[in-house]
């Protein structure tokens, strides 16, 4: 198993950690899911892996210029 981190808008892979760490940060981020309850980050795949949906560098800067682009649920096509 392992994590993979992926921009929830573009689908860019920002990276991932390998198995032998992945066990105390899977439990870090449930806790953290759990207490955000408007949005979900994480996506357990059939594999086994999980995967955690987060911003890339360049849609992050897209937002901070476009921030209208908050209020669409995609704007990439």
């Amino acid at each position: 198993m392992n994590i993979r981190y992926s921009c929830r808008h573009c689908n860019t892979e920002v990276g991932s950690i390998p198995f032998g760490s992945a066990g105390e940060i899977i439990q870090q981020l449930q806790e953290t899911e759990k207490q955000d309850k408007h949005e979900h980050f994480l996506e357990y795949n059939e594999d086994g892996s999980l995967t955690v949906r987060c911003i890339c560098e360049q849609c992050e800067q897209s937002l901070t210029m476009f921030p209208d682009y908050y209020a669409l649920k995609k704007w990439l096509q």
